[in-house]
This record gives structure tokens, C-alpha cells and sequence, in this order.
């Protein structure tokens, strides 16, 4: 009887600290630290030790793995988390570098001009062509300067012909006179010749 009297009693206590300790529960901070608060402030002092409730100590130990476990599967969870966001950022990272190098590609074949089978960027065939452009103006402005030179030669040239050309025109016209002239004193000579040689006979 005894024995069940003290089972009775146990049950009873046990039941109405649980029933306190779930109403404790309600009352107090839910976190681990709130639970442990209510722990040390129900349990009794005892020659400098605290007398904790075995229940209540059960209950916050209970607390503490399901807090702990929780904690390591959310731990785990963010781990997954954390990689596969690494996975994805390294992913992104690729098509990036894909992009910049696709990019870069496109930007060399837009600044390059292929000219005479020859591949330039644009700043070295603008250096080029405005070379080019330099290069033929000096050499149109040689030609011409050259032949205004020419052309002021042949003019030179012409007016002097013009001149010794008229100088012969008027040495000729001369020399024919003279011509005349001296043909006209060998027939007067001659009909004087005639002259005299008919007068001797």
C-alpha cells in the first residue's frame, strides 16, 4: 500500500510540474536563455547549491537538443544553400566570361578594317589612309610644282624658238634680197659683158 501510495504520489507530482512547467513555459521568454532564467529562478538554494527541479532540468535539456538540432539541420540547410548559391554565382561567373570574351570579340572585329588582305584597327588604318592621303598630296604637289616648272620652260622655250624663228624669217627675207640683188648685179655685169663684147666685134 505504501508502495502505491508513493507511485500515487510521484505520478501526482509529476504530472502537476509538468502541468507547471508547460504554464511556466507560457509565461516565459521561449528562447533557451529565457528557459534558463525560469530554471534558476524556480529551483531553491540549498547551502550555496541550486536544487533544479529534475523535470524542469529534463524539459530545458529537451529544449536545448531540438534548439541544437534545429540549429545543425538549419546550419545544413544554409550550407546547401550557400553551395548551391555558389554553384549559380560560379555559373553566372562563366557566362559572364563567356559574355566579356564574346564581347571582346566583338569589339576587335568591329575596330578592325581589312584593306588589301591586310587586317587593321581603326586607328591604325585612319593612320594609314591620312598617311596615304599625305603621302600622295606631297607627291600631287611635286608633280604640279614640276610641271609649272615644265611649263614655264616650254614657254621659254617657245618664245625663244618664235624669236630665232623670226631672226631666220628676216635673214632669209635678207638673204634672198641679197640673192636678188646679186643676181640682178651678175645680169647687169653679164649684159655689160655682152655689151662690150658685141661693141668689139
Amino acid at each position: 500500500m505504501k508502495k502505491t501510495l508513493f507511485i500515487f504520489i510521484a505520478a501526482f507530482i509529476s504530472i502537476t510540474s509538468s502541468a507547471q512547467l508547460r504554464k511556466d513555459s507560457v509565461k516565459i521568454d521561449p528562447t533557451l536563455n529565457g528557459q534558463y532564467q525560469l530554471l534558476l529562478s524556480k529551483s531553491r538554494t540549498l547551502d550555496g547549491y541550486k536544487l533544479v527541479n529534475p523535470d524542469r532540468l529534463s524539459l530545458f535539456w529537451k529544449n536545448v537538443r531540438d534548439t541544437l538540432n534545429t540549429t545543425h539541420k538549419q546550419l545544413i540547410n544554409t550550407k546547401k544553400e550557400a553551395t548551391n548559391y555558389q554553384n549559380e554565382i560560379s555559373g553566372l561567373n562563366k557566362q559572364v566570361t563567356g559574355a566579356e570574351t564574346s564581347l571582346a570579340s566583338s569589339n576587335a572585329r568591329l575596330n578592325e578594317i581589312s584593306f588589301l588582305g591586310i587586317g587593321f584597327t581603326k586607328s591604325n588604318y585612319n593612320i594609314f589612309v591620312w598617311g596615304l592621303i599625305s603621302a600622295l598630296a606631297v607627291a600631287l604637289t611635286v608633280v604640279i610644282l614640276r610641271s609649272a616648272k615644265n611649263v614655264h620652260e616650254a614657254k621659254y622655250r617657245s618664245t625663244l624658238y618664235e624669236e630665232i624663228n623670226q631672226e631666220y624669217q628676216n635673214y632669209k627675207v635678207k638673204a634672198n634680197e641679197k640673192e636678188k640683188k646679186l643676181a640682178r648685179e651678175l645680169q647687169d655685169e653679164r649684159n655689160k659683158l655682152d655689151e662690150i663684147r658685141s661693141n668689139s666685134r
